[in-house]
C-alpha cells in the first residue's frame, strides 16, 4: 500500500526533494503544493544542533508573528478586581477570577489557546499545573504570560496579535506554525522574518556547533520544503 495518497504524491511532484530553496520560493512551492479543501496551516520546522538534555541549551521564547496567524485566538486570563475588569474590557474569552473557575479549569476546562495570568493570581494558579502543564498552556513569566496587573491589556492584545511561543523539543526540534496557506506569500515571508530574528536572538549560552542544521516549511498536508538554513537565519523583519 502507497505511505501518502494520490493528492500527496501529487503535490510533492511540484517539489524539488533534493534542492534546497530561498525561503520566499519555499514558502510559494507550499502555498503551490497546498491541495486540502480546508485552509492549511503552515508551519516551520527546524532541526537544531542543541542538546535538550543540557540546562544551558534549552529555548523557550516567544514571538508576535506581524501577520497574525490567520485564526482567532481565545484567551484565558486569572486575574482578579481591576484587572479582571480591565482583561474584560480588552477582549478576554474568559477570566477567572473567583476559586469556582479555577477550579473549572482545575476539573479540566480547555478550551482557550493561551493562558495569561498576573503575578497575584500565580499562587492558585501554581495548583493548576497538572491540567495546564500537558497542554502547554500554564502561563510562564519568560513566555511573557505572566504580568503585573496594569499590564493584563497588552498581554491579551499580543496574544491575539498573533503571539506564538517557541520551544525546544526532546529530539531537539523546534515547530512553529506561521500563518495560513490562503495568506500572501509576502505575509508569510513577514512572519518568518519575525520568526527567525527571534529565534537568532534566543540561541542559548550553552550553543555549540552549528545551531540550526536544518529548516523546512510544508503545510499541514503537504510535502516538506527544505530551505536555505543560513538564508532563514540570515531574514531580518520589517521595521516601522
Amino acid at each position: 500500500m502507497p505511505k501518502h495518497g494520490k493528492n500527496f504524491v501529487n503535490a510533492e511532484k511540484k517539489v524539488d526533494l533534493e534542492k534546497v530553496y530561498s525561503p520566499l520560493e519555499a514558502l510559494q512551492l507550499v502555498k503551490d503544493a497546498a491541495y486540502a479543501k480546508f485552509d492549511e496551516t503552515v508551519e516551520v520546522h527546524m532541526r537544531t544542533g542543541l542538546d535538550p538534555r543540557q540546562a544551558d541549551q534549552q529555548i523557550r521564547d516567544v514571538v508576535v508573528l506581524p501577520k497574525g496567524l490567520g485564526k482567532a485566538v481565545r484567551v484565558l486570563v486569572f486575574a482578579q478586581g481591576e484587572a479582571a475588569t480591565a482583561a474584560r474590557a480588552a477582549g478576554a474569552d474568559f477570566v477567572a477570577e473567583t476559586d469556582e473557575e479555577i477550579n473549572r479549569v482545575a476539573g479540566g476546562y480547555t478550551d482557550f489557546d493561551v493562558a495569561v495570568g498576573t503575578m497575584d493570581m500565580m499562587g492558585k494558579v501554581g495548583r493548576l499545573g497538572r491540567v495546564l502543564g500537558p497542554r502547554n498552556l500554564m502561563p510562564n513569566p519568560k513566555a511573557g504570560t505572566v504580568v503585573q496587573p496594569g499590564d493584563i491589556a497588552k498581554a491579551i492584545e499580543t496574544a491575539k496579535a498573533g503571539r506564538v511561543e517557541f520551544r525546544l523539543d526532546k529530539t531537539a526540534n523546534i515547530h512553529v506554525p506561521l500563518g495560513k496557506v490562503s495568506f500572501p506569500v509576502e505575509s508569510l515571508q513577514e512572519n518568518m522574518a519575525a520568526l527567525m530574528a527571534a529565534v537568532r536572538k534566543a540561541r542559548p549560552s550553552g550553543a555549540k556547533g552549528t545551531f540550526i542544521k536544518k529548516v523546512t516549511v510544508a503545510s499541514t498536508m503537504g510535502p516538506g520544503v527544505k530551505v536555505d538554513a543560513n538564508a532563514a537565519l540570515a531574514m531580518e523583519p520589517e521595521t516601522a
